[in-house]
């Protein structure tokens, strides 16, 4: 009997140890088989967020909470499935132990999806005529014959309610909503209805700020009360405002719930007005320029008129520029500027000593969506000459005076201002003046430079770029250097200097005199990394500066892209074909080239 009574507490503890051996447990790893992780990467994403297994990973877990984890992940990978379609999928898990150490492995097999037995999908009342909805009927997927995706049809619905309220449709409502699923039967129904309601319309804007003088801003806007509602006149609107360059805050609040009897709805826009002055400082530096400073002062408003200011100083050793505009707003032509400028311009680099004042009156406009355009009236008075080495004791300075109307227009019609990877932009400038009516000489010049992005898969795009100018004049000694052609630089011909391609003086001096005509082409192939921010670039660019017998130089290299947050950042080294100054150039530049 003694013995007994001995053996019992030792064999209680021995049990004890063993259920303890299994009492802990760690998950090392899950890993989910079965699955594509290219055509199924979003449903292994979906399945990663609703296991609560992946929460645990790494983290001791008691017996209890182990089972119960294991017995939901089932369950869980199921019901992630189902937003795809995949309702009948069978699901095994299996959970090895290495000592305390879990490796959970999830097999799937999505199974046949569920697929759209029947289709009801339509809106009732006025939207049943609007052209846009109707084609946003069309385009609702899925449709009959379609996998049932959760995501697809969500997204679909959302496009059409949106739409409502964006044309007006401030009551529309669902009169049906609802799928039925047959999982026996791998089917889906689906009844879906809007009653559209009135479409109401545009009522009266309400500028609430308390500076500016009444009624200065409604030029911007450019539709009739009464006309049909449309969100995107306010998005127009808003967009008018921000350029203005005024206010801090713009908020734009319709009040469908004020709209009087004929459907007129209010619309408040409430401004706050942002800093007034903005100050600007920085080095600069650049091998034709040599080291600098810059500073600037604009004043967003100088009055409560909405009259601008701005003034612009760039100080280098070798170059040096003073800019100073006042603005006047002009909206009756929408987010239009009158501008009066001057500036003045001193470049002494080792062969040229140039100086040039100017003044300059414009009007300036926003025609539609892709075109701004500026007419102008420029006085300009040039002094130059040349010498060789640093030496100007006796270098003979020509002179100009030059009064000619101008205009320029900009065109843009791109996806992505910051980074296009598709679409045009371009812009055109044609001056002209008459000797006798304030110029020396007379002269018509235009300019054409056009840019095509073309997208080449999704980490790829393909930038084609050409300019194209000519000068008719008789006389173009009379035309000062900042009228006339050069080629080379990172915006021209990459691989040589700037104003390095084009009619020069005899050697040793070799002085860019300008040209007559310019042409110039550019192919550019850029890759990005694993569709992330860095990429690398190779180009191709030729040209020339020329007066009458072309003589095209060209430039080859490669470079380094990165999407910043403040837009692209281009880094190139190039070199030259055809006999370069230096056999290689490098460039930076910062911001978007449209």
């Amino acid at each position: 009997m003694p013995p007994m009574k001995s053996t019992l507490p030792l064999a209680c503890l021995a049990l004890f140890s063993i259920a303890s051996a299994h009492a802990r447990g760690t998950i090392e790893k899950v890993d989910i088989r079965g699955l594509d992780k290219g055509d199924d990467a979003e449903i292994i994403e979906n399945i990663q967020v609703s296991l609560t297994l992946f929460d645990t990973i790494g983290k001791v877990q008691g017996e209890s909470r182990l089972e119960y984890l294991l017995s939901q992940a089932e369950r869980q990978t199921r019901e992630a499935l189902e937003p795809f379609g995949f309702y009948n999928p069978t699901i095994t898990v299996e959970a090895p132990r290495t000592g305390e150490t879990l490796r959970v492995v999830i097999n799937v097999k999505k199974g046949e999806p569920v697929r759209v037995r029947e289709d009801h999908i339509e809106i009732t009342g006025p939207a049943m005529y609007d052209r846009y909805l109707q084609d946003d009927l069309e385009a609702f997927r899925p449709r009959k014959g379609d996998a049932f995706e959760h995501t697809l049809y969500e997204a679909s619905k959302i496009t059409v309610t949106r739409r409502l309220a964006e044309r007006g449709y401030f009551d529309a409502d669902y009169t049906q909503h609802q799928v039925q699923v047959t999982r026996a039967e791998n089917a889906a129904d689906i009844d879906l209805a809007w009653d559209s309601g009135r479409r109401y319309n545009m009522g009266p804007i309400t500028f609430k700020q308390n500076y500016f003088v009444d009624k200065l801003f409604d030029p911007l806007v450019y539709w009739e009360e009464g006309s049909y509602f449309h969100e995107g006149k306010l998005d127009r609107l808003r967009e008018s405002l921000t350029k203005l360059d005024y206010f801090s805050t713009i908020d734009i609040q319709p009040k469908p719930g004020e709209a009087d009897e004929n459907g007129n709805v209010p619309v408040d826009v409430n401004l706050t007005r942002a800093k007034r002055s903005i100050y600007t400082t920085g080095l600069s530096y650049g091998s034709e320029s040599g080291a600098g400073v810059r500073g600037g002062l604009e004043r967003r408003w100088l009055n409560s008129r909405g009259h601008k200011m701005n003034t612009q100083l760039d100080y280098a050793q070798k170059r040096k520029s003073l800019t100073t505009s006042y603005r006047i707003p002009a909206f009756r032509w929408l987010d239009g500027w009158y501008t009066f400028a001057a500036s003045a311009y001193d470049e002494q680099t080792d062969y040229i000593d140039l100086r040039n004042l100017k003044l300059i009156a414009s009007r300036s406009g926003q025609i539609n969506e892709f075109w701004t355009a500026t007419a102008s009236f420029n006085a300009l008075r040039e002094r130059w000459g040349y010498a060789s080495g640093t030496e100007f004791t006796d270098a003979v300075y020509q002179y100009s005076t030059l009064v000619y109307p101008q205009i320029a227009a900009d065109y843009v019609n791109v996806d992505d201002r910051l980074f296009p990877r598709s679409g045009i932009s371009g812009s055109a400038t044609m001056r002209g003046g008459v000797e006798g009516a304030g110029s020396d000489t007379s002269f018509v010049q235009a300019n054409m430079v056009l840019r095509w992005y073309v997208p080449l898969g999704q980490t790829n795009r393909l930038i084609l770029r050409g300019e194209g100018g000519t000068t008719w004049t008789s006389d173009l000694v009379a035309m000062p250097p900042s009228l006339r052609y050069f080629a080379g630089g990172d915006r021209s011909i990459r691989g040589y200097a700037w104003r390095e391609v084009g009619p020069r003086t005899p050697e040793p001096d070799k002085f860019a005199l300008g040209a007559k005509h310019l042409v110039v082409g550019s192919a550019e192939y850029e890759h990005y990394f694993n569709d992330g921010p860095w990429g690398a670039a190779v180009f191709v660019d030729t040209g020339s500066a020329f007066d009458n017998t072309i003589d095209l130089h060209t430039g080859v290299g490669f470079g380094v892209r990165w999407k910043s947050p403040v837009g692209p950042v281009r880094v190139d080294i190039a070199h030259g074909l055809n006999d370069p100054d230096s056999q290689f150039q490098i460039y930076l530049n910062i911001g978007a080239d449209l």
